[in-house]
């Protein structure tokens, strides 16, 4: 493996985070629109608006991760793909503000007809945004971004047979993603009958999105045949098994009410398409543009990489806690939190010293061995003493605070 494919596999990470996490989050949306209007109907509006509560920002962590890899390790790809969809990348970005807007006015509504209204807003746009950034994944695999500043026709390159398709099965896969995880939630929370709908609403979305997929095979073959010869070959096609694969068992695991394991394979189905995409492509990024071209210099990569890790240090152990939290029903409104357990103020000003010293350390270790030496093995070393840094600095600190409680 060459250095430039390590952050296009730390894109297609993120990629995949997006499409399942923020995928749910636009699905509850599109819930809210087709949620009916009777006395039940605004129960199950009511819960698809409040379950994404505690996370619903947190989702877009991933396309921001994704935006910036993609321009820092390969500039010209991404210059190429900015310029050529910007008018579906603007729909998209439109969507995720009006959404955003949306969702902050709803508690400030003042009828229920004003209420409504705001949540057809938010339903549109959720709608909107997951069909636009489809269209985009459309445009690109099927080779119509070519490299170059605006290159591509402004409107062909994603109104088209490809980028429709996959735009709407991206929002009918939001959707039933949706419905899965909030079918979880209703039963986590005691409400049989939400419960009852959502799972309904899983059902009949993984049928349709699955029908979509498959009927979708065809224009892929006729509109998008270096694609369509990637997924039925090789690991492409493994891929595309067990995709079907995870989606039959999240079906068979809805209707026996184990929700648990049906978030995972929910996850898995969606997840391993992004996959089978990459390699159905690759080696190329767009037409006549291979991975090793597109990629920034050597520094960059080793930069781009060596944040990445300094940053998932951080972000993924938060990002455990906060959904772990959530789905334990820690943020439900009846919970009651427990005190606080305080450290001593004698051991955390024992233990911050030492700590402080060897995160500094790690520090001077890891930034010399990184950005003075070529080796790659100097690399490794460097990357985990400054891994190491970053971890023993957030302990330090956390016992500087504690420190600082317990005096008060």
């Amino acid at each position: 493996m060459h250095l430039a494919d390590v952050p296009l596999i730390l894109l297609l990470l993120g990629l995949a985070a997006y499409a399942v996490l923020g995928g749910a989050d636009f699905g509850a949306g599109f819930w809210q629109l087709w949620g009916g209007r009777g006395e039940r109907e605004k129960s199950i509006r009511e819960h698809a608006h409040h379950a994404m509560g505690p996370v619903w920002e947190t989702n877009h962590v991933w396309l921001i991760f994704v935006l910036v890899i993609a321009w820092t390790a390969y500039p010209t790809a991404f210059a190429s793909i900015a310029s050529t969809l910007s008018v579906p990348l603007f729909i998209a970005g439109i969507g995720i503000v009006m959404r955003g807007t949306a969702y902050a006015l709803r508690s400030g509504a003042a009828t229920a007809r004003e209420q409504r209204g705001i949540e057809v807003g938010f339903a549109i746009s959720s709608i909107l945004t997951p069909f636009a950034l489809g269209a985009v994944i459309g445009a690109i695999a099927s080779g119509r971004v070519p490299v170059g500043n605006a290159r591509g026709d402004l409107a062909t390159s994603w109104l088209n047979e490809t980028s429709i398709f996959i735009g709407v099965l991206a929002v009918a896969t939001a959707a039933y993603l949706a419905a899965v995880y909030l079918a979880a939630d209703a039963a986590r929370i005691g409400r049989p009958d939400l419960e009852r709908a959502f799972r309904v609403r899983a059902i009949a979305t993984g049928i349709v999105a699955g029908a979509l997929a498959l009927g979708g095979l065809a224009i892929v073959h006729d509109d998008a045949r270096r694609i369509w010869d990637g997924l039925t070959t090789g690991a492409g096609l493994g891929a595309v098994v067990v995709s079907g694969l995870a989606g039959v068992a999240t079906m068979l695991l809805v209707l026996r009410s184990r929700y648990e394991f049906a978030r995972v394979t929910a996850a898995v189905a969606v997840a391993v398409i992004v996959a089978g995409w990459a390699l159905a492509q690759r080696p190329d990024i767009l037409p006549g543009l291979t991975i090793e071209e597109a990629a920034a210099s050597h520094s960059a990569l080793v930069a781009v990489i060596v944040g990445v890790g300094l940053g998932a240090v951080l972000l993924l152990p938060s990002l455990a806690l906060l959904f772990g939290l959530f789905l334990r029903g820690r943020f439900d409104p009846h919970v009651v939190e427990p005190e606080p357990v305080r450290v001593s103020a004698p051991r955390a000003a024992h233990v911050r010293p030492q700590l402080g010293l060897s995160a500094l350390a790690c520090l001077v270790v890891g930034g010399t061995l990184t950005f003075f030496f070529e080796t790659s093995w100097a690399h490794i070393i460097g990357v985990s003493a400054l891994l190491a840094f970053v971890g023993l600095g957030f302990v330090a600190l956390a016992a500087l605070v504690a420190a600082g409680d317990q005096s008060d």
